[in-house]
């Protein structure tokens, strides 16, 4: 695959997983196992190692120019693969120009700030790439689905009311239009997998010894909600999903498949900023020629 044809199916993935209307909507339209045509496990991991050396070449201009920044934010049930996404489609990545941020449960200190506080706090540097493995939309999802938790945050009573989610979508959309703003794209990564899948990998987690660590009896329980969270996560895409600041709901039954579409969405992303390495002014270059002059002459 040229790398004109790699930007071309890049794209083509990537425009099939965005969600560009979020009031329309459903995710009853999204099945988990599509493969958007994608033949074979073996053909997308060969186009996933083009993916991560074309990734490679992108971040070290984004890292260089040090001009805009990138954020992913994945959310997801329990057992989609957000882990191996993020080890398998950033491994060609220079550690030096990306962090990853695992938000769990909020401690006090985060208690007692605002719910945005801590991921803004995170937020990636002019020139990096910056990955939230969950995020402040966990204010949609968990808190949503149990309500009880809202008590943990010490808000003023008056505050919570009916239009509490629909406030928090607002908020949302200002704080990702802020970074938009401010040279930070934002992309939003919902990998859906299905509730057979799921189950499937959590035996495999309880049968293979090897998996055995990432097993939780939180998540079986967490799954006894999974109508609320589907109906959550609808919700949510469809209120936060905008045009600078899209979601990209992709299917998750097949890793590889869902690996694959990641990486051609960042490779889309990166290449419609158009990176570029510095140009250098006539003072610097002169400074570089006497250099190279210098070292030719010592031994």
């Amino acid at each position: 695959m040229s790398p004109k044809e790699l930007l071309k199916e890049s794209r083509r993935l990537a425009d099939r997983c965005r969600i560009a209307h979020g009031k329309k909507f459903r995710l009853a339209d999204v099945d988990p196992a599509d493969t958007a045509g994608v033949e074979s496990k073996s053909l997308a991991k060969e186009a996933l190692g083009l993916g991560v050396a074309a990734l490679a070449g992108l971040q070290e201009k984004l890292y260089a120019e040090n001009k805009w920044a990138l954020l992913l934010i994945f959310q997801a049930m329990d057992a989609a693969g957000k882990d191996s996404v993020i080890k398998h489609v950033m491994s060609g990545i220079n550690p030096q120009g990306c962090d990853v941020h695992a938000f769990k449960a909020p401690n006090t200190t985060e208690l007692n700030h605002d719910y945005l506080w801590r991921c803004h706090t995170h937020t990636p540097e002019r020139g990096r790439i910056g990955i939230f493995n969950r995020s402040y939309y966990e204010e949609l999802l968990v808190v949503r689905v149990h309500p009880e938790l809202l008590q943990n945050q010490k808000l003023p009573g008056r505050l919570v009311t009916k239009k509490l989610w629909r406030e928090r979508f607002d908020d949302i959309n200002a704080f990702e239009q802020y970074l938009d703003r401010n040279g930070v794209v934002v992309r939003k990564f919902f990998l859906h997998v299905s509730r057979k899948e799921q189950k499937r990998r959590f035996l495999a987690r309880l049968e293979q010894p090897e998996k055995n660590w990432k097993f939780s009896a939180a998540d079986v329980t967490e799954r006894s909600y999974w109508d609320d969270y589907m109906r959550a996560y609808e919700d949510m895409i469809r209120h936060t999903s905008t045009a600078r600041s899209p979601w990209h709901v992709v299917p998750a039954d097949n890793k590889w498949f869902t690996r694959l579409t990641v990486a051609a969405t960042i490779i889309d992303t990166l290449a419609a900023l158009d990176p570029q390495f510095p140009e250098l002014d006539e003072e610097k270059r002169r400074q570089l020629a006497a250099v190279r002059r210098e070292l030719q002459g010592k031994r």
